[in-house]
Protein backbone atom coordinates (compact mmCIF):
# COMPACT_ATOMS: atom_id res chain seq x y z
CA UNK A 1 0.00 0.00 0.00
CA UNK A 2 1.46 3.33 -1.02
CA UNK A 3 1.42 5.98 1.69
CA UNK A 4 2.63 9.53 1.35
CA UNK A 5 3.94 11.79 4.06
CA UNK A 6 1.41 12.39 6.82
CA UNK A 7 -0.09 8.93 6.40
CA UNK A 8 -2.29 9.84 3.45
CA UNK A 9 -2.85 7.28 0.72
CA UNK A 10 -1.68 7.96 -2.82
CA UNK A 11 -4.79 7.19 -4.86
CA UNK A 12 -4.45 5.02 -7.92
CA UNK A 13 -5.35 7.29 -10.82
CA UNK A 14 -5.43 4.68 -13.60
CA UNK A 15 -6.51 1.02 -13.42
CA UNK A 16 -3.60 -1.35 -13.91
CA UNK A 17 -5.39 -4.66 -14.43
CA UNK A 18 -8.80 -6.34 -14.59
CA UNK A 19 -9.08 -6.40 -10.80
CA UNK A 20 -8.75 -2.62 -10.71
CA UNK A 21 -11.49 -2.27 -13.32
CA UNK A 22 -13.78 -4.55 -11.30
CA UNK A 23 -13.03 -2.54 -8.16
CA UNK A 24 -13.99 0.69 -9.91
CA UNK A 25 -17.23 -0.78 -11.26
CA UNK A 26 -18.20 -2.12 -7.83
CA UNK A 27 -17.49 1.27 -6.23
CA UNK A 28 -19.85 2.99 -8.67
CA UNK A 29 -22.65 0.40 -8.68
CA UNK A 30 -22.71 0.32 -4.89
CA UNK A 31 -22.07 3.98 -4.28
CA UNK A 32 -23.63 5.04 -0.93
CA UNK A 33 -26.24 7.16 -2.72
CA UNK A 34 -27.19 4.30 -5.03
CA UNK A 35 -27.42 1.97 -2.04
CA UNK A 36 -30.43 4.03 -1.01
CA UNK A 37 -32.14 3.05 -4.26
CA UNK A 38 -31.19 -0.63 -3.96
CA UNK A 39 -32.44 -0.80 -0.37
CA UNK A 40 -35.67 0.99 -1.26
CA UNK A 41 -36.28 -1.31 -4.24
CA UNK A 42 -35.85 -4.32 -1.97
CA UNK A 43 -38.30 -2.97 0.60
CA UNK A 44 -40.82 -2.04 -2.08
CA UNK A 45 -40.72 -4.94 -4.49
CA UNK A 46 -38.64 -7.88 -3.22
CA UNK A 47 -40.03 -8.15 0.30
CA UNK A 48 -43.79 -8.81 0.37
CA UNK A 49 -44.00 -8.22 4.14
CA UNK A 50 -43.24 -4.49 4.18
CA UNK A 51 -45.43 -2.45 1.83
CA UNK A 52 -48.55 -4.55 2.31
CA UNK A 53 -51.63 -2.99 0.75
CA UNK A 54 -49.71 -0.66 -1.56
CA UNK A 55 -50.75 -0.87 -5.21
CA UNK A 56 -48.15 -0.56 -8.01
CA UNK A 57 -48.88 3.14 -8.44
CA UNK A 58 -48.41 3.78 -4.72
CA UNK A 59 -45.10 1.93 -4.68
CA UNK A 60 -43.90 3.88 -7.70
CA UNK A 61 -44.74 7.16 -5.98
CA UNK A 62 -42.70 6.10 -2.95
CA UNK A 63 -39.76 5.17 -5.19
CA UNK A 64 -39.91 8.47 -7.07
CA UNK A 65 -40.11 10.40 -3.82
CA UNK A 66 -37.03 8.62 -2.47
CA UNK A 67 -35.06 9.12 -5.68
CA UNK A 68 -36.05 12.78 -5.87
CA UNK A 69 -35.18 13.84 -2.32
CA UNK A 70 -32.53 11.36 -1.13
CA UNK A 71 -30.68 10.64 -4.38
CA UNK A 72 -31.22 13.27 -7.08
CA UNK A 73 -30.81 16.35 -4.86
CA UNK A 74 -27.56 15.17 -3.18
CA UNK A 75 -26.20 14.16 -6.59
CA UNK A 76 -27.05 17.53 -8.13
CA UNK A 77 -25.43 19.27 -5.18
CA UNK A 78 -22.15 17.52 -5.96
CA UNK A 79 -22.48 18.33 -9.67
CA UNK A 80 -23.12 21.98 -8.83
CA UNK A 81 -20.11 22.10 -6.50
CA UNK A 82 -17.93 20.64 -9.25
CA UNK A 83 -19.27 23.14 -11.79
CA UNK A 84 -18.56 26.06 -9.46
CA UNK A 85 -15.06 24.82 -8.72
CA UNK A 86 -15.59 24.12 -5.00
CA UNK A 87 -14.45 20.51 -5.45
CA UNK A 88 -11.93 18.95 -7.82
CA UNK A 89 -13.74 15.66 -8.39
CA UNK A 90 -17.26 14.31 -8.00
CA UNK A 91 -15.61 11.33 -6.27
CA UNK A 92 -14.97 13.58 -3.23
CA UNK A 93 -11.47 12.23 -2.66
CA UNK A 94 -10.54 14.51 0.25
CA UNK A 95 -12.13 15.25 3.61
CA UNK A 96 -12.40 18.94 2.73
CA UNK A 97 -14.40 18.21 -0.42
CA UNK A 98 -16.90 16.14 1.58
CA UNK A 99 -17.97 18.85 4.02
CA UNK A 100 -20.62 20.63 1.91
CA UNK A 101 -22.04 17.36 0.46
CA UNK A 102 -22.41 16.03 4.01
CA UNK A 103 -24.30 19.17 5.04
CA UNK A 104 -26.53 18.85 1.97
CA UNK A 105 -27.21 15.18 2.72
CA UNK A 106 -28.12 16.02 6.32
CA UNK A 107 -30.74 18.45 5.01
CA UNK A 108 -32.17 16.19 2.31
CA UNK A 109 -32.14 13.05 4.48
CA UNK A 110 -33.93 14.84 7.29
CA UNK A 111 -36.58 15.97 4.83
CA UNK A 112 -36.89 12.41 3.52
CA UNK A 113 -37.38 11.09 7.05
CA UNK A 114 -39.87 13.84 7.91
CA UNK A 115 -41.98 13.13 4.82
CA UNK A 116 -41.77 9.38 5.43
CA UNK A 117 -42.97 9.89 8.98
CA UNK A 118 -45.81 12.22 7.99
CA UNK A 119 -46.99 9.84 5.26
CA UNK A 120 -46.83 6.95 7.72
CA UNK A 121 -44.52 4.77 5.65
CA UNK A 122 -43.83 1.28 6.99
CA UNK A 123 -41.68 1.16 10.12
CA UNK A 124 -38.67 -0.25 8.29
CA UNK A 125 -38.64 2.62 5.81
CA UNK A 126 -38.86 5.23 8.56
CA UNK A 127 -36.07 3.56 10.53
CA UNK A 128 -33.94 3.48 7.37
CA UNK A 129 -34.36 7.19 6.68
CA UNK A 130 -33.81 8.21 10.29
CA UNK A 131 -30.55 6.25 10.18
CA UNK A 132 -29.56 8.04 6.95
CA UNK A 133 -30.06 11.43 8.57
CA UNK A 134 -28.21 10.52 11.77
CA UNK A 135 -25.41 8.80 9.87
CA UNK A 136 -24.79 11.87 7.69
CA UNK A 137 -24.73 14.05 10.81
CA UNK A 138 -22.27 11.84 12.70
CA UNK A 139 -20.13 11.34 9.59
CA UNK A 140 -19.74 15.10 9.19
CA UNK A 141 -18.22 15.25 12.67
CA UNK A 142 -15.97 12.21 12.13
CA UNK A 143 -14.86 13.66 8.78
CA UNK A 144 -12.99 16.38 10.70
CA UNK A 145 -10.59 13.73 11.98
CA UNK A 146 -10.52 10.83 9.50
CA UNK A 147 -11.73 10.13 5.97
CA UNK A 148 -14.38 7.64 7.03
CA UNK A 149 -15.60 5.28 4.30
CA UNK A 150 -19.04 6.25 3.05
CA UNK A 151 -19.33 2.93 1.21
CA UNK A 152 -18.75 1.03 4.46
CA UNK A 153 -21.23 3.26 6.29
CA UNK A 154 -23.89 2.49 3.69
CA UNK A 155 -23.35 -1.26 3.80
CA UNK A 156 -23.16 -1.25 7.59
CA UNK A 157 -26.57 0.40 7.76
CA UNK A 158 -28.10 -1.88 5.12
CA UNK A 159 -26.70 -5.03 6.73
CA UNK A 160 -27.96 -3.97 10.15
CA UNK A 161 -31.42 -3.20 8.75
CA UNK A 162 -31.68 -6.66 7.21
CA UNK A 163 -30.54 -8.36 10.43
CA UNK A 164 -33.11 -6.38 12.43
CA UNK A 165 -35.80 -7.40 9.94
CA UNK A 166 -34.68 -11.02 10.29
CA UNK A 167 -35.12 -11.01 14.06
CA UNK A 168 -38.48 -9.22 13.65
CA UNK A 169 -39.77 -11.88 11.22
CA UNK A 170 -39.87 -9.29 8.44
CA UNK A 171 -37.20 -10.84 6.23
CA UNK A 172 -38.67 -13.32 3.79
CA UNK A 173 -35.45 -14.48 2.11
CA UNK A 174 -32.15 -15.29 3.81
CA UNK A 175 -30.31 -15.13 0.49
CA UNK A 176 -30.59 -11.34 0.34
CA UNK A 177 -28.96 -11.14 3.77
CA UNK A 178 -26.02 -13.34 2.72
CA UNK A 179 -25.67 -11.41 -0.53
CA UNK A 180 -25.62 -8.11 1.32
CA UNK A 181 -22.81 -9.23 3.63
CA UNK A 182 -20.86 -10.65 0.70
CA UNK A 183 -21.15 -7.41 -1.27
CA UNK A 184 -20.14 -5.40 1.79
CA UNK A 185 -16.89 -7.32 2.02
CA UNK A 186 -16.31 -7.19 -1.73
CA UNK A 187 -16.84 -3.44 -2.03
CA UNK A 188 -14.77 -2.74 1.09
CA UNK A 189 -11.90 -4.76 -0.40
CA UNK A 190 -12.28 -2.81 -3.64
CA UNK A 191 -12.02 0.52 -1.81
CA UNK A 192 -8.85 -0.62 -0.06
CA UNK A 193 -7.35 -1.99 -3.27
CA UNK A 194 -7.88 1.31 -5.07
CA UNK A 195 -6.20 3.03 -2.09
CA UNK A 196 -9.21 5.19 -1.30
CA UNK A 197 -9.09 4.19 2.37
CA UNK A 198 -7.00 2.69 5.10
CA UNK A 199 -8.54 -0.51 6.54
CA UNK A 200 -9.39 1.25 9.81
CA UNK A 201 -11.47 3.82 7.88
CA UNK A 202 -13.48 0.92 6.45
CA UNK A 203 -13.97 -0.66 9.89
CA UNK A 204 -14.96 2.68 11.41
CA UNK A 205 -17.46 3.31 8.63
CA UNK A 206 -19.05 -0.11 8.96
CA UNK A 207 -19.29 0.17 12.75
CA UNK A 208 -20.84 3.64 12.42
CA UNK A 209 -23.45 2.45 9.92
CA UNK A 210 -24.41 -0.58 12.03
CA UNK A 211 -24.56 1.35 15.30
CA UNK A 212 -26.72 4.16 13.99
CA UNK A 213 -29.15 1.82 12.24
CA UNK A 214 -29.54 -0.15 15.48
CA UNK A 215 -30.14 3.06 17.42
CA UNK A 216 -32.67 4.36 14.86
CA UNK A 217 -34.65 1.12 15.00
CA UNK A 218 -34.69 1.17 18.80
CA UNK A 219 -35.61 4.88 18.91
CA UNK A 220 -38.69 4.39 16.73
CA UNK A 221 -40.01 1.35 18.59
Amino acid sequence: MEVSQGGRLQLKKMPENITDYVSIILSYIFHPILLIIWTTLYLLYANPLIFIGFNPEGKMLVLLRVIGTAVFLPFMTVILLKGLGFINSIRLETQRERIIPYVACITFFFWSYYVSKKLDDPFEMRAFFLALFLTASISLIINNYVKISMHAIGFGGSNALLVLMLFSDRLNDGFILMLSFFLAGLVSAARIRRLHHHPYEIYLGYFTGVSIQLFSWWFLL
